[in-house]
């Protein structure tokens, strides 16, 4: 089970509120560029519902998000690209992001996507390592 943190809230996908510490640098205002991570979308997407990955669609999400340098924006791009899957499909009201997709599954897919390509990240959640911290915040 993953557990909150009390940085969640504040610190939820991406740059902290007080504008200090490593996550700063992931704030778009900034001058950061978001990794619109295409190739992790359509990965979550099939994972959601079950279906098989191929390969291809695997090795290109994962080089995406290895390709972010500072492992301290993986977190907060994934978080990024799950609010603009949200919003592309209009789930911000009910509990599906699309037929035999709930949005919780999607979420914790997406959180979990560093682990699945065994790319490091420094924030995890409750002490599990490879899944992004926010994955146990309750949506807002």
């Amino acid at each position: 089970m993953l557990v909150a943190t009390p940085m969640a809230a504040e610190y939820e996908y991406g740059a902290g509120t007080d504008n200090s510490g490593p996550w700063s640098w992931c704030d778009p205002a900034t001058g950061y560029k978001v990794s619109a991570l295409t190739g992790c979308r359509a990965m979550v997407k099939l994972q959601c519902v079950g279906s098989q990955v191929p390969e291809a669609v695997l090795r290109d999400c994962c080089q995406q998000l290895a390709d972010i340098t500072n492992e301290w924006c993986r977190c907060g791009d994934l978080g990024s690209m799950l609010r603009s899957v949200n919003e592309e499909l209009g789930a911000w009201e009910g509990t599906e992001v699309f037929p035999g997709c709930r949005k919780e599954v999607m979420k914790l897919t997406a959180a979990s996507v560093p682990a699945v390509c065994n790319v490091p990240i420094p924030n995890g959640a409750g002490g599990r390592a490879g899944v992004c911290y926010w994955a146990s915040y309750p949506d807002a």
